[in-house]
């Protein structure tokens, strides 16, 4: 109880401090969205409309720490106010509703990358110095070296400008009414392959590379050839002797994919044109839309805290000597 109430104490702090730079962040970011608003408008707006406006968006004419008291409490109560460049729709239902889709393109593509890339890293690292294990590190350090921008924009180009296989933007067919039915959830899938298809490319070669450097560390230790010495098979030996303790520092680097989901993948997102969380925070700072880039920053950082926590008590499952400690 004690560990939670300190680990629970220590993220409460952590949101606070970010929470407070997500809050001085945008406002030192150069022009003001009334201002341009009020720029573009020419003549047409009058300077009592500029101020209506100021408060409809929740811009208080009040010294900066009541603006700040007043956003916290904001943040506390989930009144994340209205989008500027969407108004006047609320941001929590435009973050809403981009979350959809972050999570159905970003988060499954994360599961599967983790997925094949711990099978991968454990088979190459139980099989080193041997053919699979070459290939595999080779594959595994030029795909995670590539950036993300390189691999979306040669699948855009050879897939869809070239061979015409796979639609270049959107996230279904926007001539289809939304709804749970095969058509417009073939439309998704069909949609969703090339930026999906890039994820794993990029994320995949990171955790085969992780889990096969930590099950190489691992492979001399004293239980590994004590439970060879058992008689127990080699799989049983490689999964729940080798492979279990080297997958604590791969659950880490799960928790920060993980944490970095609800934050979408901005250049996958605007390179396709998909209407996740990245390319939602992409097109709210061309706006400088701070009640989206607030609201946004803090779901993410949200997400990062709570992915941590919970990788905090998975150590404790994974690693019963963390109990004891």
């Amino acid at each position: 109880m004690t560990f939670l109430l300190r680990r629970i104490a220590f993220y409460l702090a952590a949101f606070i401090t970010a929470a407070t730079i997500n809050f001085f962040l945008p406002r030192l970011m150069p022009g003001d969205p009334i201002e341009i608003m009020f720029a573009s408008a020419g003549s047409e707006l009058s300077l009592e409309n500029l101020n209506a406006l100021k408060l409809t968006f929740g811009f208080i004419d009040a010294p900066l720490h009541e603006q700040y008291l007043a956003y916290l409490k904001s943040v506390f109560t989930g009144d994340l106010g209205r989008s500027i460049k969407y108004f006047p729709l609320p941001v929590s239902e435009l973050l809403g509703r981009a979350l959809v889709w972050t999570l159905g393109l970003v988060g499954t593509a994360t599961i599967v990358s983790f997925s094949l890339g711990t099978i991968l890293g454990i088979m190459a690292a139980w099989r080193r110095g041997k053919l699979f294990d070459s290939v595999v590190s080779l594959i595994a350090i030029f795909s995670s070296s590539v950036p993300a921008i390189v691999v979306s924009l040669i699948l855009l180009f050879v897939f869809g400008y070239t061979l015409r296989w796979f639609p270049n933007g959107y996230a279904a067919d926007p001539l289809l009414d939304p709804g749970l039915n095969w058509t417009y959830v073939s439309s998704v899938i069909y949609h969703g392959t090339l930026p999906m298809l890039t994820l794993v490319l990029v994320l995949t070669g990171g955790f085969a590379v992780t889990m096969r450097n930590n099950m190489i560390n691992l492979l001399g230790e004293d239980y590994i050839v004590m439970g060879r010495a058992k008689g127990l098979s080699d799989s049983h030996v490689m999964l729940w002797y080798a492979a279990r303790n080297a997958l604590l520092p791969t659950v880490s680097s799960l928790a920060i994919a993980m944490g970095t989901v609800l934050g979408g993948s901005l250049i996958v997102e605007v390179v396709f044109n998909y209407p996740g969380l990245g390319n939602t925070l992409y097109q709210a700072i061309l706006a400088r839309d701070y009640p989206v880039i607030q609201g946004q920053l803090l779901i993410m950082t949200g997400a990062m805290l709570i992915s941590n926590f919970v990788v905090d008590l998975s150590y404790l499952l994974l690693d019963p000597r963390l109990k004891k400690a």
